[in-house]
């Protein structure tokens, strides 16, 4: 027996009302498009309907493609098909938008004659974010309605316009407050015939035009769909409608087989897939109406904005008054940028300003529903802290720790509720890192941990769970990618040679860089924690801890890996190369030349391969998990899909025999993990392994 189609039509009067029915945001699966192609045809055969009202029922109408169908051969019918179809018919057809409208979305309700909305709908073609082009006309119907200019912007940005703004654009004909289904019944009779297709592209000023294009190219950031998408929409004016339409399709096919679009659909799916936490079932969010944050340095002072930007008031709790005011200092500092820049209005920032207190009163941590410590990266420092919290914290609070390497089961075992404790691992700046590493701990409860979940998307940042090992899943994975970068150097390449080999690669900075920018001293004082512990086999570069002892921090100082002017411009120093020459000189070592394909294909070999071994161990849930983290949180290219998608794009054949070299080169710590061997061998994917 057939399934039922998810497009049926409802009659009201003359007036045919064709509702979207298909779980949970009506995507433009195959089934919605025959079912939408099938009351086209019926329509158009029925004289009894007068006019036609396009609904995707309450609070939705079509949220885009099914973006899973991307991966497989196109399959009628078409979306610009069944859209020119609607767009035919002899009697008006209205869209009744209750929600998003986004990607084919939008394109479908670019083919009606009528636009209404209700005050929460959402509009926007916003296909470039997948590294493609609108492929329903959408770069041919919008410059007819708003432009050459707006168009060019509102597809190179992707942008989601709310109800007000869409109708301010003339996007929407109107918005409608209270029942928008009816209100479109009444209006469809009534409604003009408007075929976009049919319509002049509106004279525009070509220097307006020209800079919106220029706009568009320079933020692009080397996706090809914003430069076609471009080129596509100034052809509009140009070109037929018909002609715009084939070079448009013909676009959209060929960019979404490209490398680029196939791992921004990676990251797509990998984004939904990083919220599904075994062990979970039937856990429900505990109630956070109360924040606390212990330290107020700048790890401390992020965390408590992004905590007020989610709309919660935070109190925040130092060692004494005067740690308490500097904090609240920082808090301010940290405002003021966005309110300089226009983000933010003097007004907003008052009020989240507003939400956050500063105090040395521990009692003051009481009514926290949440409590995330943020101090000194010292185990008896957090131990400490969480053992005091039993003392304080109200019962069910939830205790979270910002540590970025250590033991959370030690931290957790330092007080008499360890099934509070969860690791809440925040990336610098605090405020602005969209990466949330969960660390979920042998004790953490499921209740807590989706709390923490929850938490994460109130903030608007991506969370990606990791079980407790040490450094957990980012810091892991890029301390072997740094310690390479090194092995790197030390073998005969020039640190500017590795920062720019990762700069083509689509790294925004480089590893040196970064160090550079993050802090020598940082790194400096981890590797003296460790040094008792360190496996005498591994190799050991000792440049970096001669630059510290050198008074060498990086940007701080005026030096680090490079030299800084007073302005902070970068350059090469020549004492740097000389540190080096003599680290190699005392290891015997005769340097060589290292290419910027080999120095890629080196560290991005290293990081897929600790990805492994975190796999494995069960650190990591999944491979694409280890890819958010790395694109959100540490810089990777998102057109490179991330290190373990990178690596199965790559040949998980060549990333061992990669491995193999790296690991003759760094000894003891960077063997080629037994899951890349296993999966290597049977031609298997990192994408493919369900642990």
């Amino acid at each position: 027996m057939a399934a039922p189609s998810p497009v049926r039509v409802e009659r009201h009067g003359a007036v045919a009302v064709v509702v979207i029915d298909q779980a949970p945001v009506n995507a433009l699966s195959k089934g919605v498009r025959d079912g939408l192609r099938d009351a086209a045809a019926a329509l158009a055969a029925d004289p009894g309907v007068a006019a036609v009202v396009l609904s995707g029922g309450p609070g939705r109408f079509v949220a885009g493609a099914d973006i899973r169908e991307m991966n497989l051969p196109p399959d009628e019918p078409f979306v610009p098909d069944v859209i020119a179809a609607f767009e035919a018919l002899d009697k008006p057809v209205v869209a009744a938008i209750d929600g998003p409208a986004l990607g084919g979305g939008c394109e479908l309700a670019l083919g009606c004659d009528l636009r209404l909305a209700s005050p929460k709908a959402q509009v926007g073609l916003t296909e470039t974010r997948l590294g493609i082009i609108p492929g329903a006309g959408g770069t041919q119907r919008l410059p007819r309605l708003v432009g050459i200019a707006q168009a060019i912007a509102l597809i190179s940005e992707g942008r989601i316009l709310k109800a007000r703004d869409a109708l301010a654009l003339g996007i929407l004909d109107a918005v409608v407050e209270g029942d928008l289904l009816a209100a479109a019944i009444a209006r469809a009779p009534h409604a003009p015939k408007r075929r976009l297709s049919q319509a002049p592209v509106p004279a525009g000023d070509p220097a307006r035009e020209d800079a919106a294009a220029a706009a568009a190219l320079k933020g692009a950031k080397g996706v090809p769909a914003i430069a076609e998408a471009v080129r596509v929409v100034r052809a509009s004016r140009t070109t037929a409608f018909s002609d715009g339409m084939a070079d448009e399709r013909a676009t959209f096919l060929k960019l979404r087989e490209s490398e680029e679009a196939k791992a921004l659909r990676h990251l797509f799916f990998a984004e939904r897939e990083a919220g599904k936490v075994p062990g979970l079932d039937g856990a429900k969010a505990r109630p956070i109406a109360q924040a606390a944050v212990i330290g107020a340095g700048t790890m401390g002072a992020g965390i408590a904005v992004a905590l007020a930007d989610a709309g919660l008031p935070v109190t925040l709790v130092e060692r004494d008054g005067e740690a308490a005011a500097a904090g609240l200092a920082r808090v301010r500092d940290l405002y003021e940028r966005p309110v300089r820049s226009g983000r933010l209005t003097q007004a907003q920032a008052d009020a989240r300003l507003a939400a956050i207190g500063a105090t040395a009163d521990w009692q003051a941590l009481a009514q926290a529903d949440l409590v995330i410590e943020a101090a000194f990266e010292d185990m008896a420092v957090k131990e400490d802290i969480f053992r005091r919290l039993d003392q304080v914290a109200k019962p069910g609070a939830v205790l979270a720790s910002n540590t970025s390497y250590l033991d959370l089961d030690a931290i957790a075992e330092a007080t008499a509720r360890p099934k509070d404790v969860v690791g809440l691992h925040f990336f610098a700046p605090a405020n602005v890192m969209r990466l949330l590493e969960v660390v979920r701990g042998k004790m953490t409860a499921p209740d807590v941990l989706v709390t923490a979940l929850a938490l994460a998307k109130r903030m608007g940042k991506q969370p990606v769970v990791a079980g407790n090992g040490e450094s957990f899943i980012g810091n892991r994975i890029y301390a072997a990618y740094r310690r390479h970068a090194e092995y790197l150097v030390e073998d005969g390449a020039a640190p500017q040679e590795v920062d720019a080999a990762l700069q083509a690669y689509g790294f925004a900075m480089g590893a040196f860089a970064v160090s550079d920018l993050s802090g020598l001293d940082i790194g400096y004082a981890m590797r003296q924690r460790r040094a008792a512990t360190r496996d005498p086999a591994e190799r050991y570069v000792v440049v970096a801890d001669r630059l510290v002892e050198a008074g060498r921090l990086g940007r701080k100082t005026g030096a680090g890996w490079y030299a800084y002017d007073a302005a902070g411009a970068m350059s090469v120093d020549p004492a740097v190369a000389a540190m080096i020459a003599a680290a190699r000189a005392a290891k015997g070592i005769t340097p060589r030349a290292f290419t910027p394909d080999q120095i890629q294909r080196r560290l991005l070999a290293v990081m897929a391969n600790e990805g492994a071994k975190a796999l494995e161990e069960g650190i990591a849930l999944r491979a694409s998990d280890i890819d958010l983290v790395f694109i959100n949180g540490y810089g990777f290219p998102r057109l490179k899909g991330g290190p373990m998608f990178a690596a199965d794009a790559m040949g998980l054949g060549a990333v061992l025999g990669e491995m193999e070299a790296a690991s003759a080169a760094g000894g003891a710590g960077s063997e080629p993990a037994p899951l890349l061997v296993e999966l290597a061998r049977a031609g298997g994917r990192f994408a493919d392994w369900k642990g």
